[in-house]
């Protein structure tokens, strides 16, 4: 297949977090070919990404996590026993969709992405509109924050001495750009030299692949990134974490349930 094609087809890997495989391909293509891109292009890019972190992490928190912490089977049930919150969790679920088929042209699967920029832009008129409800959505997270941290002491107190990798960038909370990093050690490594991180290896009892880099095993994700770059959080993200009393250096897998509160409030902000 011609290499326009590949984020097409690797977005269909995952279908919430599709911009996530898209974007990982595109900025690959480019780098092995020179393609260089706009600072315009990157911003567009990375909204596009925070999009899809509000629709992920609040299907995570909202549809999934919360039913189990207020006893309830679903969030069907969980939609006639706490009818308000689960009206601002969809709301901000739709906030995320809806950032992404602006920007990427549709809620899954994005079709305008390419290498070297996007098949379509934006408006300002339509960028306003999404700055608005980005702007409206604050005190809704607020009050998923404080829902969640009213039920956090029901999460496992759980801990297990674990390696967190993630990207890091000096001065940013990142999620797009940056270098390999780890808990595990001070050294940051090239995103070129990802194998020498990935290590994949097979066990007879799993059909997924496994992998290890400084220890057996390493964890990924928003628990991941907060621990390696909580310092560089936006004051009310900061906020919402000292309410929680996250901090770096927290091994409590269940905690990335927190973790992604935290991280939803970062990109809104």
């Amino acid at each position: 297949r011609s290499w326009p094609d590949i984020q097409t087809i690797v977005s269909r890997i995952c279908g919430i977090c599709s911009v996530t495989h898209s974007l990982a391909a595109i900025k690959a293509i480019e780098d092995a070919m020179g393609i260089s891109v706009s600072k315009q292009t990157e911003c567009l890019r990375i909204l596009t990404h925070y999009m899809e972190f509000i629709e992920s992490h609040v299907l995570h928190v909202g549809y999934l996590v919360a039913p189990d912490l207020l006893g309830q089977k679903s969030v069907v049930p969980l939609a006639a026993s706490h009818p308000d919150l689960v009206k601002t969790i969809i709301a901000l679920h739709r906030l995320g969709n809806e950032g992404m088929e602006l920007l990427a042209g549709r809620m899954t699967h994005p079709v305008t992405l390419k290498p070297g920029g996007f098949a379509r832009l934006p408006t300002e008129t339509e960028l306003r509109a999404l700055q608005a409800k980005l702007k409206a959505a604050v005190p809704r997270l607020v009050q998923v924050a404080e829902a969640v941290l009213a039920l956090a002491g029901k999460l496992p107190d759980f801990k297990r001495a674990t390696e967190y990798v993630a990207l890091v960038e000096p001065g940013n909370y990142t999620f797009y750009h940056g270098s390999i990093g780890s808990t595990d050690t001070s050294t940051p490594v090239p995103v070129r030299q990802f194998e020498s991180v990935v290590n994949e290896y097979v066990v007879p009892q799993s059909t997924a692949k496994w992998c290890k880099w400084h220890r057996d095993a390493y964890a990924v994700g928003a628990l991941a990134r907060f621990n390696l770059n909580a310092s560089f959080l936006r004051p009310l993200a900061k906020k919402t974490a000292a309410s929680f009393g996250l901090k770096p250096g927290i091994c409590n897998p269940f905690l990335n349930t927190v973790a992604q509160v935290v991280e939803t409030v970062q990109v809104v902000e």
